[in-house]
């Protein structure tokens, strides 16, 4: 690989891709969700437009979303976002559980 095309594929992958495996969301309800090399915690401004990425896991306070860093060819996604995540019901190194405004999901890394 030229050392041009190691810089672009170290920007597209840092901070959101944890290296072993893809993330996992799926809603308790009925098994929907997404896995995917992305999954970030995104804070909303007060009328909820974008505000930033706070971090790669589930955050009181944030949206989650996980699914592909790139668009899919012939999927009907590329990635589920939550609505605002409202409590943590439990959390361990590599797994969240947690309510949102309108459904529980369980979050993998």
């Amino acid at each position: 690989m030229e050392n041009g095309s190691e810089v672009l594929t170290v920007i597209i992958f840092s901070g959101t891709h944890n290296n072993k495996d893809m993330a996992k969301l799926r809603r308790v309800s009925d098994g929907a969700g997404d896995v995917g090399g992305m999954s970030d915690a995104i804070a909303w401004n007060e009328d909820r437009t974008f505000k930033e990425i706070v971090g790669h896991r589930p955050i009181v306070g944030c949206s989650i979303m996980v699914g592909s860093m790139t668009a899919r060819t012939y999927h009907h996604q590329d990635y589920w976002l939550t609505t605002v995540i409202t409590e943590i019901l439990e959390e361990r190194e590599d797994y969240v559980r947690f309510k949102t405004e309108n459904s529980e999901y369980e979050w993998w890394a």
